[in-house]
């Protein structure tokens, strides 16, 4: 089944089963290896990337549902040469031990820090109707689909609180 995306910017038409999934068109049809495929479940987080913006485990999303639809994976946000700020402050506050989990974790606290821009409530907000403050407990929430096997998490948190504090 023919189906076009625009992966990083790049419009691509991919030929392929049906039942193929986001993640394994990505890796495998476009050769995009960035983005893991951890639990096959939507379970971790190793695969996350960002389809118009919104984070989501390409593991459980088919190819097929996204077309038309601007995929970003962690090859699109950035270059060596000028990191993405997210990037940048993994590598400041050492958020990560083997890297299995960093694409994910990168893409997940993109589209979280944009969530939390655009005001979206999460479980741990006590009024929903108040401004988000990305305090730890509020960046573990909406981080914690996300698993880090290493447990990097208190860096992966400072990472973001220096994102978030800047944006601020």
């Amino acid at each position: 089944m023919k189906t076009t995306i625009t992966v990083n910017g790049q419009a691509r038409t991919l030929d392929v089963d049906s039942r193929t999934t986001l993640l394994d068109a990505l890796r495998e049809h476009l050769g995009l290896i960035g983005s893991k495929k951890g639990c096959d479940h939507g379970q971790c987080g190793a695969c996350t990337v960002l389809v118009n913006g919104a984070r989501i485990n390409s593991c459980l999303s088919l190819l097929v549902m996204h077309d038309g639809d601007q995929v970003t994976t962690i090859e699109g946000l950035g270059t060596a040469e000028n990191l993405h700020p997210v990037q940048q402050a993994f590598l400041e506050n050492d958020a990560f031990q083997c890297g299995y989990c960093t694409p994910g974790q990168i893409c997940s606290a993109v589209g979280m820090l944009q969530e939390a821009a655009d005001g979206w409530p999460s479980q741990v907000m006590e009024d929903v109707a108040a401004l988000v403050d990305l305090t730890e407990a509020e960046i573990r929430e909406r981080m914690s689909g996300n698993i880090c096997r290493c447990s990097a998490y208190p860096q992966i948190v400072a990472a973001i609180r220096s994102v978030a504090g800047d944006a601020a």
